[in-house]
């Protein structure tokens, strides 16, 4: 079983109250919209991290992460990007790629709406953590817990924090 904690939108905002959680976490996924390398430097300094760069996220970013990660945590198939849509909206820069290949676990930020919903067209599960950053017009800080036990995601849990 792996547990993990996923996050978004941190425009380069990170505090003691977060980093707690990322200690309780066997890995830590953060869905774009980093905003400076100290946040993903202080998140890999004590867990393992994959991420992916957002539209806020300049060039040394970039460079460090891929706009899409797509990979395997036990048995299931994840895909990380930052504007991605939902299920039946999803962007055009993904949307024909997701219908030829559906991951099991669809995972973006960019909105900072926090938003768990099935599509049950492509049988994938879609999440969006909302923000967890200062910046944006969320009212609440948010960030997901959940585990993956091989092909089962499952024990999914909601952080908030107040702005």
């Amino acid at each position: 079983m792996t547990k993990i904690l996923l996050l978004s939108d941190t425009h380069s905002y990170i505090d003691d109250a977060v980093l707690k959680h990322v200690k309780q976490a066997d890995e830590v996924w953060h869905a774009g919209d980093i905003g400076d390398l100290k946040i993903t430097d202080a998140i890999k300094a004590l867990k393992p991290l994959r991420a992916v760069w957002g539209n806020i996220d300049e060039a040394k970013i970039r460079g460090e992460f891929p706009e899409n990660n797509r990979f395997m945590c036990e048995g299931v198939d994840v895909w990380i990007t930052h504007i991605g849509g939902y299920p039946g909206a999803y962007n055009m820069r993904v949307r024909e790629a997701i219908r030829a290949n559906p991951p099991k676990l669809f995972i973006c930020g960019h909105s900072h709406i926090l938003k768990v919903m099935p599509d049950k067209k492509l049988n994938l599960l879609h999440m969006n953590p909302g923000a967890v950053g200062k910046h944006g017009f969320h009212k609440v800080r948010t960030m997901l817990r959940f585990t993956i036990d091989g092909t089962k995601i499952d024990n999914l849990e909601v952080i908030e924090f107040p702005k």
